[in-house]
């Protein structure tokens, strides 16, 4: 079951296989099945989990019931509410199973167990930090200034996988426009090819 994750982490860092073993013992194995639920909004996040297979989404409601979705994980991808995670604060976010999973999951005490125990682990974690703030950065920048299509465009180029696997209305979400915008520009692009 850890084979995804020491492929994702050996390509940022390299560990031993001593170290690979230390590491499993502080990973929780979960599975969930389609629509079932990692966090909900309001609880607070106790985990930070990797996909070992399948696809998850996070994301918020408002106030009228929209959904606004911030983050997508497929396979080899962290996903969690790292700010309830940290603090200890309720979420504000849901963390949702799009298609059965198969998660390692991190308490925040074996978390700081391992990075102690296994300090690649900080060094690989820091890496996923940094990336995550350019492509949050690019994402932000992104939502301010490009048209939907560019959007999408960029979604599409960078993340094949996701237009494949998650259903349109939640792209749709994901890039911040509705349904029908989403579909009538991919027929204005299918129609341009």
């Amino acid at each position: 079951m850890f084979e995804v994750l020491f492929k994702a982490i050996n390509e940022k860092v390299t560990l031993t296989q001593e170290e690979e073993e230390l590491c499993k013992a502080f990973f929780i194995p979960k599975k969930l099945r389609k629509k079932q639920y990692l966090l909900q909004q309001d609880d607070v996040c106790k985990y930070t989990a990797f996909v070992e297979k399948g696809a998850m989404r996070a994301y918020t409601t408002d106030d009228k019931g929209s959904e606004h979705i911030v983050q997508f994980a497929l396979e080899g991808w962290w996903i969690s509410d790292i700010y309830s995670f940290l603090t200890g604060e309720p979420s504000i976010y849901n963390i949702e199973a799009l298609e059965d999973v198969e998660l390692l999951l991190l308490t925040r005490p074996k978390d700081e167990e391992m990075l102690q125990k296994v300090p690649k682990m900080e060094r690989y974690f820091r890496i996923l930090s940094q990336k995550s703030l350019v492509a949050m950065q690019r994402r932000l920048i992104g939502s301010l200034s490009q048209s939907a299509e560019e959007k999408y465009t960029r979604l599409v180029t960078t993340y094949p996988d996701i237009i494949q696997r998650v259903p349109q209305h939640m792209i749709a979400s994901y890039l911040g426009i509705t349904p029908e915008t989403l579909s009538r520009i991919r027929k204005q692009m299918s129609t341009r090819k």
